[in-house]
Parts: structure tokens; sequence; C-alpha cells
């Protein structure tokens, strides 16, 4: 079986249009992979680029140059050049975000948050709520919150909807943008047991984790992308 994530030779900048095109580079000659059941982390200061390198591999962030092949469907596809609409489809069916913020429908319950992705790739919509209540039950979202809409939530309680909805998929890749920021220490713990099946059931992740605790929990090794930085990073 393929490796279901390599990047080869992934650079990156930003023209700032409104300071005479300057152009920012943020990061160059960005090379790894991540093989099936390990949880790759990316390491360095705040500004070096770590959640660029997620974007670009997602698709919301276009590259300057190089690869990003993924093993979708047992076809390989490279995400740096791919069109929109192969993009949607390696989003649904083979690469998965946990992002640090939860954008959703005005007024949809929680509970059908989370489902969504499964009823997309379609299974039965009973099915993907039962398998919603689960999740948000494991991360202990109280039970009264599941059929309001997370946009009235706390920020802690809107991120475990958003980790429930970024984990009740079965994505061979799965990227993870600060998926604990904002959640307690009993609710760390579960993700990091959630991360653990799902490094036994196979999946390749890819991380940024601020956490040191979380880090050293998950991480099987760290990659630093102060060795891709052009520039300084940013204080945070």
């Amino acid at each position: 079986m393929a490796t279901p994530l390599v990047v080869s030779e992934v650079s990156k900048s930003f023209i700032m249009h409104l300071r005479d095109g300057i152009k920012l580079p943020v990061v160059n000659d960005v090379s790894f992979s991540v093989a099936g059941g390990e949880c790759v982390v990316l390491g360095g200061p705040s500004g070096i680029g770590k959640s660029s390198i997620l974007k670009m591999l997602y698709g919301n962030y276009a590259v300057d140059a190089g690869q990003i092949l993924v093993n979708h469907q047992e076809k390989i596809v490279d995400i740096a050049a791919a069109d929109p609409r192969t993009i949607i489809e390696v989003r649904r069916h083979t690469m998965g975000y946990v992002s640090q913020f939860l954008r959703t429908v005005p007024r949809v319950a929680a509970v059908d948050v989370v489902a969504e992705p499964l009823v997309a790739r379609g299974i039965d919509a009973a099915e993907a709520k039962d398998r919603a209540v689960e999740l948000l039950a494991r991360l202990n979202l109280p039970h009264e919150l599941w059929s309001l809409p997370p946009a009235t939530f706390s920020g802690g309680e809107q991120q475990r909807v958003n980790i429930a909805r970024g984990f009740i998929t079965s994505h061979r890749i799965l990227l993870l943008d600060e998926p604990t920021a904002s959640l307690d220490a009993t609710n760390r713990r579960v993700v990091i047991e959630m991360i653990a099946a799902k490094k036994a059931e196979g999946v390749a992740m890819l991380g940024i984790f601020h956490d040191e605790e979380v880090r050293e929990a998950v991480a099987d090794r760290i990659l630093d992308v102060s060795a891709f930085s052009p520039r300084k990073a940013v204080a945070a």
C-alpha cells in the first residue's frame, strides 16, 4: 500500500499587495512523508509556517512549487495541482481536518453537525447520528446541548463538537490544527486516547500541538518547521 501522504519540495510565499507587492516567504523546500498509523507533529515557534503547511495540504492555500501527494482511493493525487472538484473529493473520502475553529451552518443542531460528514459519504442518517451521539458523550458534551446549535456554545464546547466531527469518519489522513487548545485536562486525555485509536486503525496524522504534555503523548516524531523557514519567526 502506498504511503498515504508525501510532501516534496513545497514552497509558499504571500504577496503583500497593500505593501507595494512585497513578497513574503513562508516556507521553502518542505519535504516529508507520513506513514499509516503514524502521528507526525509539526514543531517550531509561532509564525514559522506550521498552520500554512496544514492549509496547503488541505488545499486551502496554493503552493508556489512542489508536490503534495495523497493516496486517494488507491490513486495518487497531487493536491498542489488538483482542480477544486478533485480536492473536494479528497476531503470527502481521504483527508480530514480538525481546525481550531468550528464553522457551521446557523441553527443546525450539534449532533447533526457531527453526523454530517458521514451522511455526505452515503451513511444512513440514523446510523450517522448514533455515531455522533457516541462521540459527543465520549467528549463529555452535556446531553442538553446535543440538539442546540454550536454557535451558542463556549469555546471549549465548540471545540469538542469540532473534534467529534473530525474524528467521526474513517479518513486515511487526518490533519490536526491545535485540536486540544480550548480543552480542559479531562477532555485532553480523551483526545489523546482518540488519536491513539486512529493510529491503531492505520490513519496517517499530521498535527500541531502547543501543549507539551499532549505533544509528547501523541507524537511518533516531531518535524521542526524551522528547517524550512526562509525567515525569522514572528513572536507570538
